[in-house]
């Protein structure tokens, strides 16, 4: 569906000028940086009326060619379409080429936190029309991000972060403070809306805002937000070439479609495997899992098929997900020198 068919509020007038103002310039030239770089011109813009979302939108349209704003009313809060009606006014106001309110349910599982992202993300995707969509994530975000990873114990893939840009998703602000967002609104006149679920300590990362990183500062003696964004860029260049690498040695050990493997899957050579790393090697075999139908396979899951392969001393298959049929199970076993992706009866896992 093109914008023109979507019911979009159009704007006609041309977008004004924006203060030369420290805060803005910042934000401004963080935008022009990321768009120069993915080589992007039109952009989507997820608005949710907040500090980050507005500045980034205010940034955006001066500096893309277009910028198309979708407001997600997640219908969570009384009045939550008085808010979505005045973020709607504020991309006008802007500039924005279009905007559109979006209205979702907020089911699944997860916690109320993560069905939220999930249905936000939905509705965006559904809006973009094939653009890049920009999100207000900030420094101090990435911060709490990297925390929340260590606490979890959720391994590299997790503490090193958002990225600038996970197609579709852009966060061109991951080096702003969020303080330098709240400045931008001051400078353009706007009076952001205050989620109160962002000051709500029922969620995890409200309580590593307000609680966790202030004592950090405190102890460590500033600067704890800025580290750990730092950390987190660091460790995406690690894992970037460490993936890189998982995927040369995937390639060199995947082997022709074994006789009980997936129907139109491929097994994995085990002595072309062994030749790796073991931090490479289970990137491999983690990549090989999900495209084999096994759904974000834990640490413990990966480590335990690995010892198929650096540790073998004749041990059964490994459980790494449910099958495509009601009580079945996604299972990976070593079998004359390969490792293959067996559906078996759950009932005979458990017997196992």
């Amino acid at each position: 569906m093109d914008r023109a068919s979507a019911g979009l509020i159009v704007a006609a007038a041309p977008p004004p000028l924006l203060p030369e103002t420290p805060a803005i310039h910042e934000i401004r030239r963080a935008v022009r940086a990321w768009l120069t770089e993915h080589d992007a011109t039109a952009v989507v813009v997820g608005l949710s009326g907040g500090a980050d979302s507005a500045a980034l939108t205010a940034a955006a349209v001066a500096e893309a060619d277009a910028v198309h704003a979708v407001v997600v009313d997640h219908r969570l809060q009384v009045g939550s379409g008085i808010v979505a009606a005045r973020a709607v006014e504020f991309a006008e106001s802007v500039g924005c080429a279009s905007v559109r309110v979006q209205a979702v349910d907020v089911t699944g599982p997860g916690g109320l936190e993560a069905a939220a992202r999930h249905a936000r993300y939905r509705a965006l995707d559904e809006a973009r029309c094939g653009d890049p969509v920009l999100l207000g994530h900030t420094l101090d975000d990435q911060a709490e991000t990297v925390l929340l990873g260590l606490g979890r114990g959720s391994g590299l893939r997790s503490i090193r972060g958002m990225a600038p840009f996970d197609d579709p998703w852009g966060r061109p602000l991951l080096g702003v403070r969020r303080d330098t967002t709240r400045l931008a609104c001051e400078e353009l006149g706007y009076r952001p809306y205050e989620d109160p679920h962002n000051s709500d300590p029922r969620f995890t990362r409200v309580r590593l805002r307000n609680e966790v990183l202030p004592l950090l500062e405190d102890v460590l003696g500033g600067g704890v937000a800025a580290a750990l964004a730092r950390t987190a860029a660091q460790l995406r260049e690690d894992g970037d070439a460490l993936d890189d690498a998982a995927a040369r040695v995937l390639s060199d050990a995947l082997v022709p479609e074994a006789p009980c493997a997936v129907p139109q899957g491929q097994s994995l050579d085990v002595f072309r495997l062994a030749s790796a790393p073991p931090a490479v090697r289970r990137r491999a075999v983690r990549v090989w899992l999900i495209g084999m139908g096994a759904s974000s396979p834990t640490d413990r899951t990966l480590r335990a098929v690995d010892a198929l392969v650096g540790e073998w001393h004749g041990q059964g298959p490994v459980a790494v997900g449910r099958g495509p049929q009601r009580g079945t199970r996604l299972v990976v076993a070593r079998r004359r020198g390969s490792l293959s992706v067996e559906f078996v009866d759950q009932q005979r896992c458990a017997d196992d």
